[in-house]
């Protein structure tokens, strides 16, 4: 018997109601889903941990989909701080942002909710592309920081998929200060700026104006 309620469809825009609520609500969440998994966690045992009524769940995060999104939001906000990583030295920015991930997906309860299948890699995809990349692009400016930021996060991806998600023996056997050593030529490569645009030569033997 499915014990979840019917909800409406999640309001866009910030949430109305107390931020503590909402804080708690993916707390109880967070436990209930390490304990029981996705499909054994319903909404009416997250509103009795954490002492709400079912409907307000339904309202902050429009179904147990949402709030299972939520929190795996909320553990790659943790690890992977965005603002911190940015904030520091440029010069060993690389380093750090491959930390940040390897520090995430070393985490044992992190790698547990991973294993929650669809929901997990569709939640870990929208903060790889609406939080970390979108900052980036920020972050980097200029006319070619899309191109470069998506380098980034490709690079990223490519490490968490081989390392983590469908481990290859290879990456799979590196400690996180190894992958560290191996990809920051990689990602301070792609996080440099590019070469403006130049005027082609003549190729040799030709001159500019041969046909």
């Amino acid at each position: 018997m499915n014990n979840d309620v019917a909800a409406p469809a999640r309001p866009r825009g910030r949430p109305r109601g107390n931020p503590p609520t909402r804080e708690s609500i993916v707390a109880s969440a967070r436990s209930l889903f390490l304990e029981h998994g996705y499909r054994g966690t319903t909404l009416r045992a997250v509103a009795a941990a954490a002492g709400v009524d079912p409907a307000l769940i339904a309202y902050h995060f429009g179904s147990k989909k949402g709030l299972f999104a939520d929190v795996m939001q909320f553990q790659c906000a943790t690890a992977l701080t965005v603002d911190e990583v940015l904030g520091g030295d440029p010069a060993t920015l690389p380093g750090r942002l491959i930390d940040a991930v390897t520090g995430l997906w070393e985490d044992a309860d992190f790698r547990r909710l991973t294993a929650r299948g669809d929901e997990a890699a569709e939640a870990i995809r929208e903060y790889l592309e609406h939080e970390l990349l979108a900052r980036l692009v920020e972050f980097l400016g200029g006319r070619d920081a899309t191109a470069r930021a998506t380098a980034v996060v490709t690079i990223l991806g490519g490490l968490v998929y081989t390392r983590y998600l469908n481990p290859l023996p290879t990456p799979a056997a590196l400690t996180p200060a190894e992958a560290r050593h191996v990809l920051t030529p990689a990602l301070r490569a792609a996080l440099s700026p590019g070469p403006r645009g130049r005027t082609p030569r003549p190729a040799p033997g030709r001159t500019a104006g041969a046909r």
